[in-house]
């Protein structure tokens, strides 16, 4: 059988090797699973990769797995660690965080997490190989369980730092280069925070400056309208099909995104293919403080703002960057106060 990794492009695999020198041979038989190969059809973009409003990499929901699982193996060396963070985004449903939005979940954006145990245990070829290997279950079905693989909000993660670097390659905008990914990576070091606990932090205060920046960048691009426009709408579309039955819910964690897409454009109910081809071609969305009449729009007050106040290695002791750099601070204060007009809309409607 031949492994995933050997598939990807010379980009992905660059930046596979700045996360881990050594890659653990152990995690080939993991990706090549079947629960684990479905990942591989899903984009991390949410759906707006389709549109020709973005410029985006091609970048899969199992690309960004394989990733955190190499940075937690990189830092840790622990084999349960690493499993954790490949098996965190198992559940994931085509179109990725749309489907949180057609669940109303806009602010932590985690109402698919809890399928993860679930499809685990039904996959019959990931259950053979962690008996084989003498691990359970519940040891790496939950990453939160492992405050390298993830915590809180505005704290490094692996899963947080991973996704800023690549959306920062092109999976979002490209923003900074392999050389440059390599430089904030090779600064990173696992130092405690203010409750005694492991987390991911920074040796110098102007890398750390450097990917703050960054991070504030994407964070304003996670939430620009076109990108709320293109969740809301892809979430509405799938809940108008779910609703008349033209697909189930088991179909959303197993059809590929181009499956769907296939399935969307043919769809005859409710002017659905009219419209996802409007949105599929259009450059640019509209935007008005005012209720634009008969027009399809978006309007979304509250959404979760990704941000990172990372730690940083200070005349030996750990702080937080936003304490003692006014650069870095100004970074994390844009990203919280950026605002999004308020209707978002293409001239277009759903019947």
């Amino acid at each position: 059988m031949n492994n995933y990794i050997d598939t990807l492009n010379e980009t992905i695999k660059s930046y596979y090797k700045i996360l881990s020198e050594d890659f653990p041979e152990f995690l080939n038989e993991y990706i090549n699973t079947p629960a684990m190969l479905k990942q591989s059809k899903i984009s991390v973009s949410c759906g707006t990769i389709y549109s020709k409003m973005y410029n985006q990499m091609w970048y899969s929901s199992l690309d960004h797995s394989i990733a955190v699982s190499l940075i937690i193996w990189h830092f840790t060396k622990d084999k349960k660690q690493t499993l954790a963070g490949l098996f965190h985004d198992i559940a994931t449903p085509v179109f990725k965080h749309s489907i949180d939005f057609m669940n109303k979940d806009y602010e932590k954006q985690e109402s698919t997490e809890e399928l993860t145990t679930k499809i685990i245990q039904d996959s019959e070829e990931l259950m053979y190989l962690l008996n084989r290997d003498g691990i359970k279950v519940e040891e790496v079905a939950d990453y939160h369980i492992y405050p390298i693989a993830d915590n809180d909000t505005p704290r490094l993660s692996s899963d947080r730092l991973e996704y800023t670097l690549s959306n920062g390659l092109g999976a979002t905008e490209k923003i900074w280069t392999l050389k440059e990914v390599k430089e904030i990576y090779d600064n990173i070091e696992i130092q405690k925070d203010e409750n005694g606990i492991d987390e991911l932090g920074f040796k110098d205060v102007a890398i750390a400056e450097k990917f703050v920046h960054t991070m504030s960048i994407l964070s304003r691009l996670y939430i620009r309208e076109k990108t709320l426009f293109t969740m809301q709408m892809l979430a509405d579309i799938m809940k108008k099909m779910l609703d008349k039955n033209l697909i189930s819910i088991k179909e959303m964690y197993n059809l590929s995104e181009k499956e769907l897409i296939d399935r969307i454009k043919k769809c005859n109910e409710d002017n659905i293919a009219e419209c996802f081809k409007k949105w599929e071609n259009a450059k640019e969305v509209n935007t008005s403080e005012t209720l634009p009449e008969g027009k399809y729009f978006v309007n979304i007050e509250k959404v979760k703002k990704r941000y990172i106040n990372p730690l940083v290695r200070l005349n030996n002791e750990y702080k937080r960057i936003k304490d003692i750099s006014e650069k870095a601070n100004s970074d994390i204060n844009d990203a919280l106060q950026y605002k999004t007009a308020k209707y978002v809309f293409l001239d277009f409607n759903f019947e």
